[in-house]
């Protein structure tokens, strides 16, 4: 049988929307108050949903615990009270834009090769409680 086990987290960054190669104008016709030059903020909620087959000795899925460990050192702690374009590898060295969207795809990335492949991996990332996205892999 299988089971879905969620994990939720939580993390505030800032960031600013822009492509650098446009004007001022157009950033923010595009992005509006996101490409703030001086950067905004969220709280990000994030959702860590893990499916697989219970293990018929430990009754688990994933050991919560572990699952845990993984949000707080992969996500928690490279991403909680910093400004993602600026101290974040992943958008600071590659230029990539820390839209919603390309936030949940890191994160998955970043998540994908420490759980079991035998296991269906989502992420959720909900920037505000009515605006969210998920991602599961390509």
């Amino acid at each position: 049988m299988k089971v879905t086990v969620n994990r939720k987290a939580h993390f505030n960054a800032a960031h600013r929307l822009y492509r650098p190669e446009w004007t001022d104008e157009k950033n923010l016709a595009v992005f509006g108050k996101c490409s703030n030059p001086n950067y905004h903020g969220h709280n990000y909620d994030l959702v860590v949903s893990v499916t697989g087959e219970v293990d018929p000795i430990t009754g688990f899925v994933m050991d919560m615990k572990v699952l845990k460990n993984l949000i707080k050192t992969e996500i928690e702690d490279a991403f909680d009270h910093k400004n993602l374009n600026v101290e974040v590898p992943e958008f600071n060295e590659t230029g990539l834009n820390p839209t919603s969207e390309n936030i949940v795809v890191v994160i998955y990335n970043k998540l994908r090769p420490r759980i079991d492949a035998k296991h269906h991996l989502k992420v959720t990332l909900y920037e505000t409680p009515r605006n969210f996205v998920s991602y599961s892999g390509a």
